[in-house]
C-alpha cells in the first residue's frame, strides 16, 4: 500500500527503532508506547487487519506471536508477563491499518477480565 507508514517502515523507507527484523516481519518501539516496553510486531505483507486475513496468513500470524514470544524474553519482560494485543478496526483503537501486534510489558497491567 502506497501511503501505509507501516509498509514504508518495513520496506526501510522510513526509519523507526527497530528491534527484530527478518523475512516476514518487522518488529520496532511504539512511538507512543503505554507501558515501559511497547513494540509493535508487523508484517511485511500488508493486511489491513485481523478481520481481513486470510487461511493462507495462518503461518504469518503464528510467526508474529512467536516473534512477540522472543522479544519479550529479549526484553526480559517474559518472566513476570507482557500482553500481547491485536487491535481489530477503529473502534478497538486500531490506528494505522497494516496488521500490527502490540507487546506491552514492564509493569503490573491491570486485569482486563
Amino acid at each position: 500500500m502506497e501511503n501505509c507508514i507501516f509498509c514504508k517502515i518495513a520496506a526501510k523507507q522510513m526509519d523507526a527503532n527497530r528491534v527484530y527484523e527478518d523475512n516476514k516481519v518487522v518488529a520496532f518501539y511504539d512511538i507512543n508506547p503505554k507501558t515501559p516496553v511497547h513494540i509493535l510486531v508487523v508484517p511485511k505483507k500488508h493486511i489491513d487487519n485481523v478481520d481481513e486475513a486470510k487461511k493462507e496468513d495462518e503461518e504469518l500470524l503464528g510467526h508474529m506471536i512467536l516473534v512477540a514470544q522472543q522479544i519479550a524474553r529479549d526484553k526480559k519482560i517474559s518472566d513476570k508477563g507482557y500482553r500481547l494485543v491485536f487491535n481489530v478496526k477503529k473502534h478497538a483503537g486500531q490506528i494505522v491499518d497494516h496488521i500490527h501486534l502490540h507487546i506491552l510489558g514492564g509493569k503490573l497491567l491491570s486485569s482486563m477480565a
